[in-house]
């Protein structure tokens, strides 16, 4: 019998409230998507001052896109893997789950390559002829804070740029603190491993679906599984440390969350394949 605990009188067991636990960590995920919508549109406005073609939009916006795109097939996931019955992921809604997935999967795939492309155009810096005030005094410039962090370049801010060595983006009116290039350089090259190790979590992951779904996921299969998706993991644990000691703080709670998420959907994989194997 499972343990009860009372949460302002309401008797609850653990089950309870590992499902509380569990959807409130996939509600602020999708909360996320707004938090990251409002950061690149900041950021946008800045880089892509002419306005944001059509063509750049997903540069412009890979990390709202990405996280919609990773929330959606994370809710497929938790429906195949937990909410819905072998026997009920048949016909159209088999069809159906297929459909988000695939268009989940063309947006994450385009969304690594808006990471790639954001590492691209950082490797492309370019001296500076002049000092940061006389660009000030022209108008039109931005200076780099740090990553997707932009202010107007003014007479008030440009001396702290003064003594040091200066670089710009080769295709938009942002310059910087070399040293700070740098930094936002390592932290596009985390942003691309990052999204390429989740690439690879998830093609394994469905892979693993779709083996159970065929009752073909044997114990061998799923330790082999396990071993390569753990690798991986920890893969994503160093990126977000690094984003926690280098990044800003919603990039490390975003990837704390989704680590959390997926540690669901692999309990929810184990507890299906374990209860499928003793049937």
């Amino acid at each position: 019998m499972s343990e009860v605990v009372s949460l302002a009188g309401i008797p609850f067991n653990r089950f309870t409230l590992f499902k509380i636990f569990k959807y409130t960590v996939y509600c602020l995920l999708t909360y996320n998507v707004y938090a990251f919508f409002l950061e690149n549109q900041a950021a946008a406005g800045t880089v892509f001052a002419d306005g944001v073609s059509f063509g750049k939009i997903i540069e412009a916006y890979n990390d709202s896109i990405d996280t919609l795109a990773w929330v959606l097939l994370l809710l497929v996931f938790e429906l195949e893997t937990w909410v819905l019955s072998d026997e009920k992921i048949k016909g159209g809604t088999k069809w159906l789950l297929n459909a988000v997935s695939a268009f989940c999967y063309v947006f994450i795939v385009y969304s690594f390559y808006g990471y790639v492309s954001e590492m691209v155009s950082l490797t492309h810096l370019l001296p500076v002829t002049g000092s940061a005030c006389d660009l000030a005094s022209n108008g039109g410039w931005s200076m780099v804070l740090e990553q997707d962090d932009y202010t107007a370049l003014t007479a008030a801010n440009c001396g702290s740029l003064a003594d040091v060595h200066l670089l710009r983006l080769a295709d938009a009116q942002v310059l910087g603190d070399a040293a700070i290039w740098r930094e936002i350089q390592w932290l596009a090259w985390v942003d691309v491993i990052n999204a390429g190790a989740w690439l690879l979590v998830v093609a394994i992951l469905a892979f693993d679906v779709w083996l159970q779904l065929r009752h073909q996921l044997s114990d061998a299969i799923m330790r082999y599984s396990q071993v390569i998706k753990g690798l991986l993991y920890f893969t994503l644990l160093l990126c977000a440390i690094y984003w926690g000691i280098n990044g800003s703080f919603l990039d490390f709670w975003d990837a704390f969350l989704w680590l959390v998420a997926f540690f669901f959907i692999e309990l929810n994989l184990f507890e299906w394949q374990a209860e499928t194997s003793a049937e």
